[in-house]
């Protein structure tokens, strides 16, 4: 849409009236007069008078006007003579001698600084504006002369109405020193001092220059996907995109046609009126609207209008800024998405100490305010802070994901295992990670910030919840900022005022809820309502996440092969792992098939772009049917509200490959309408160019992620390659149908050996033993110091369950989630290891192994091992074929069960509990043993000892149905038909609602066929 012409230049250098424009112009050369010379000694001759003259005579012929001490009553009574008179002028002239040589020191400082418009002297007025003068008749000869030209620049301007220099005019700040440089420098001087003093006649009113003759664009309506940017225009009319600032600068804060202002340079709007630089071209610049022949009356009267607008607009703005870009937010009516405003903004911070941040320490790599490094494809192996990976520990979401997956798989292995769902495996060890491995599941303990998560989960939901109280619809999201711990979400359009607690932002687009009223969130019952949010990088101590199935389009994404690969990884890692989301599907394309592992049940990984297309056409047609089907204008209104189904879950496509140019041409068809149907595409290209991408992105190979259209750079958030493949292979390492496991003797996998087995013969006593099952006791140590006794307890809880090692940082990171000083942590190891002490031989109880990891030593044990290892040496060991020794070892493993894992731990401590699995190993431990004590007393008949170790087992592990399956044959045996029905009354109450197992049921159709009627009675 053409609504300007392109005309000649109709002004000169010889136009004495030269339109303003406040971007600088190359500069005419111009040689040193005599006359320049005869001022600049002038100049030199007033400044030694009135700097070293005035303070001389007045010494000398006046000396010191003050009186020597402090005067008396009678002195004030005395007669006023001629000495006192002089003596009050002299004081009088004193201090403006003082005045003057702080205005003529302030002038010097912003000539040699280059800082354009100099600080005001209180009180000067005239003074620095003659010291101005002398200063400038001085430096226009001096040999660098170039350098003071941004101060000089300013002469002659108002301080009340003084304009911001251009950036452009950095391009003339070379210094030159010698021969022709040092005529340069006078000669550009000489040129600014001229162009300050046309200024000057500009702001004293004698101003005859032409609005027309001044250079304006009109912004342009999008072209299907494409939107109008500064950067654009100033690619195509000034010849480099990054010159966009000029055309800021120019604009910046001055009232447009629709009433509003331009206080971003990413936020600009269709019919809004640019002021270009004076060397713009291109058919649809403005230089003489009055007489372009194709532009009409209303937007010659709106560019007449807004050239009259000038500095007026830029003495406004301030406080109206906000107030402006808010009302502004609907331009044109109607309740679609205001895509012509699509830009991600950093949100204003409060200060740090304001509210409760993320609060993560020094070291500690957790929250926002630890940048990701640059952790791309070419450093993907590099691990540089104590052997850690470092793009794990500076991505507290991802990690706290894949954290919080890999945990439930290994739970899931244990119960597969306990069950026989994996081969008839007993007691099932998870592997311990070795290598590459083993620093990533470290990194992932130390930077996970699992907190974060829960909290931007609840905020999220609780926001939904409320706006479905108040019958609001959920506001389309473009993305979300953590930011010292608060929460800013940016919406694509102002949505009014959000619901208690959550507040406005710095305008009408931004919802912000502090962490403080996000922790008085609870669960609520809703879906997630933007599950499409991940994490990209960092900025300026905040975590952008963008949400992919809210852009109207493609998002596209260039860079090297490797980068963009490491990009695309660390997005699918976290959209399949994350804690905000419900139900997603994530089709992988050209990238990630081994990421299938993290989350089976979301990642699908299709072989070529062909695929793609086929799929997502008739996912599409089904979501579009879907939607109108439901009366729903997008999967917003229809997520959250009393129609939820699988259909609103969001669908997100990653493809790393550059699709062909009639495959980008239907991906961008697809796209066209994939915000309203919550699909994403993330879309890698060599080149940069695609087609129908909304939003595009570059991945540099210093890890910086680009978006100059959107006004974005951050700290990348990445998964290299090397990562990558230890990541999947930790969750592969999990999955028991893989560990390879030979077969036992009854044709099951044998139960695998503990990682640390304990002499249990009586030669074997520990010089320090620690109940960890049940109420925390230690023997064989000395209590340490009151204060510091929980923290020395906790950490020793931590190494005996960890008997392979413990990193530093992750002992540090347990121990101060919120972040500690590597001084800290050093000094508690240093404690940690003189509480324990030494060994016979003199060597530490606590020692470091080759990786750097904490270790004990076999002196030091916990009943946790001495229950493994009795179990272990009761059905594999000695007891395998020595019945006695079986019945003892598995009898003593029994009454060692005092209760859950540390039953009396702090409120408030021992959190990092949560990332392990001890609390799902302990009752399948404890329930094996009383299985298999319960064995060994059924085969000489003892049915009673049996139930009574079923019923010790069941006290640890009351949910395990192998031991109420067991717990019903050995009552059986009893043949006591009265107190079969009664167990199992006991069990159908306990299932409630869920009802009892399927194997359950079968058992009891064959126990007792008529529990089904007969239970009523009992219960």
């Amino acid at each position: 849409m053409a609504r300007s012409t392109s005309r000649s230049t109709g002004g000169g250098p010889s136009n004495p009236q030269s339109p303003r424009n406040r971007t600088p112009q190359p500069l005419p050369g111009r040689r040193r007069s005599f006359g320049d010379f005869v001022k600049a000694f002038f100049a030199f001759v007033a400044l030694t008078v009135l700097l070293v003259g005035v303070p001389g005579a007045l010494a000398y012929f006046v000396g010191w006007p003050l009186p020597g001490g402090a005067p008396s009553l009678d002195w004030l009574q005395q007669e006023i003579t001629a000495s006192t008179f002089i003596n009050v002028l002299t004081v009088v002239v004193w201090l403006a001698w003082a005045q003057f040589t702080a205005c003529v020191l302030v002038e010097i400082k912003a000539a040699f600084s280059g800082v354009g418009i100099p600080g005001r002297v209180p009180g000067a007025g005239g003074s620095q504006l003659l010291a101005r003068q002398l200063v400038a008749a001085l430096l226009l000869v001096g040999a660098t002369a170039a350098s003071f030209a941004p101060g000089l620049s300013q002469f002659g301007q108002s301080l009340e109405g003084n304009q911001k220099p251009a950036s452009a005019a950095s391009a003339h700040q070379t210094p030159g020193l010698f021969g022709q440089e040092q005529q340069q420098a006078a000669s550009a001087a000489d040129a600014l001092a001229a162009q300050a003093d046309q200024a000057a006649a500009h702001a004293d009113g004698g101003s005859g220059a032409k609005a027309g003759d001044t250079k304006y664009y009109r912004i342009q309506p999008p072209e299907g996907r494409h939107h109008d940017s500064l950067w654009e225009v100033a690619e195509r009319h000034l010849g480099d995109g990054r010159r966009y600032k000029e055309i800021y600068q120019l604009n910046k804060d001055r009232e447009q046609p629709d009433g509003s202002r331009l206080s971003e340079a990413s936020l600009i709007r269709p019919g809004w009126i640019m002021e270009m630089p004076a060397d713009a071209h291109g058919g649809e610049i403005v230089e003489m609207p009055d007489e372009a022949p194709k532009v009409s009356k209303d937007v010659q009267e709106q560019i007449s209008d807004y050239s009259k607008s000038g500095d007026s607009g830029h003495q406004q703005g301030g406080g109206e800024q906000g107030g402006e870009q808010g009302g502004s937010g609907q331009q044109g009516g109607g309740g679609s998405v205001d895509r012509d405003t699509a830009h991600i903004s950093l949100p204003e911070q409060r200060p740090a100490g304001d509210g409760q941040g993320q609060g993560q320490g020094q070291g500690q790599g957790k929250g926002p305010q630890q940048q990701a490094p640059a952790a791309t494809g070419a450093s993907d192996g590099d691990s540089s802070s104590f052997g850690l990976p470092e793009a794990l520990l500076g991505a507290p979401l991802l990690a706290a994901g894949l954290l919080l997956a890999l945990g439930r798989r290994r739970r899931h292995a244990l119960w597969q295992s306990a069950m026989g769902a994996a081969g008839g495996r007993r007691g099932m060890q998870p592997p311990t990670p070795t290598g590459d491995a083993a620093d990533v599941q470290d990194a992932l303990l130390v930077g996970a910030d699992p907190e974060g998560v829960r909290l931007l989960d609840l905020s999220l939901r609780g926001l939904a919840a409320a706006l479905a109280e108040e019958n609001r619809p959920l506001p389309t999201v473009y993305a979300a900022w953590l930011s010292n711990g608060d929460l800013h979400l940016q919406l694509a359009q102002p949505a009014g005022r959000p619901p208690a607690p959550w507040q406005l932002g710095q305008d009408q687009t931004f919802w912000m809820l502090a962490r403080a009223d996000a922790e008085r969130y609870e669960d609520v019952d809703t879906a997630a309502p933007y599950p499409g949010l991940v994490s990209l990088g960092t900025r300026d101590d905040s975590r952008l996440l963008l949400n992919l199935e809210s852009v109207p389009g493609i998002v596209s994404l260039s860079g090297s092969e490797a980068d963009r690969a490491a990009v695309f990884a660390s997005v699918a890692a976290e959209l399949a792992t994350n804690g905000w989301s419900d139900r997603m599907t994530i089709t992988v394309v050209g990238f990630g098939q081994d990421l299938t592992p993290l989350a089976p049940n979301r990642l699908r990984h299709l072989e070529d772009v062909e695929a793609l297309i086929e799929t997502m056409e008739a996912e599409t047609r089904q979501r579009r049917g879907a939607l109108g089907a439901a009366g729903h204008d997008s999967v917003l209104t229809g997520r959250t509200g009393p129609a939820q189904h699988t259909r609103w879950a969001p669908h997100l496509v990653l493809l790393a490959a550059e699709p062909s140019a009639d495959d980008a041409i239907k991906l961008a068809e697809l796209a066209a309408d994939a915000g309203r149907l919550g699909i994403g595409y993330l879309v890698g290209t060599e080149s940069g160019d695609l087609p129908g991408a909304a939003w595009e992105m570059e991945i540099t190979r210093a890890g910086k992620l680009l978006a100059p259209l959107l006004g974005l750079e951050l700290e990348a958030q990445a998964l290299p390659e090397a990562q990558q493949r230890a990541v999947v292979r930790l969750f592969s390492e999990a999955d028991p149908e893989s560990a390879g496991t030979p077969a036992g003797p009854d044709g099951g996998a044998p139960a695998a050996a503990p990682p640390f087995l304990v002499d249990v013969t009586e030669q074997g006593r520990p010089a320090v033993y620690a109940r960890l099952v049940g109420t925390y006791e230690i023997i064989g140590l000395e209590t340490p110091d009151g204060e510091r006794s929980p923290l020395m307890h906790e950490a020793l809880a931590l190494l005996l369950l960890h008997r392979e090692g413990v990193h530093p940082r992750v002992l540090a990171s347990a121990l101060w989630p919120r972040g500690v000083t590597d001084d800290v942590r050093d000094a508690l190891v240093d404690r940690l290891r003189e509480w324990l002490g030494t060994e016979p031989d003199g060597s530490p109880r606590l020692r470091a192994d080759q990786t750097g990891r904490l270790t004990l030593a076999k002196s030091v044990v916990s009943d946790l091992d001495v229950l493994r290892s009795l179990y272990h040496e009761g059905t594999q060991g000695r007891g395998a074929n020595n019945r006695a020794v079986r019945g003892r070892m598995l009898t003593d493993a029994l009454v060692l069960v005092r209760g859950p894992l540390l039953a009396d731990r702090p409120q408030g401590r021992y959190a990092w509990l949560t990332h392990e699995i001890i609390d799902a190993q302990l009752p399948l431990l404890v329930a094996d043993i009383g299985l298999a004590l319960s064995e060994f007393h059924l085969e000489k008949g003892r049915a009673e000892k049996a139930i009574e170790a079923l019923n010790a087992a069941l006290g640890s592990a009351p949910g395990d149905e192998r031991l109420w399956n067991e717990l019903l044959r050995a009552t059986h045996a009893l043949a006591d038909p009265a107190r079969l029905r009664q167990v199992a009354a006991d069990l159908v109450a306990r299932s409630g609602a869920r009802g009892l197992p399927p194997r359950t049921e079968a058992l009891l159709d064959e126990l007792l066929p008529t529990w089904r009627t007969g239970l009523t009675a009992v219960s």
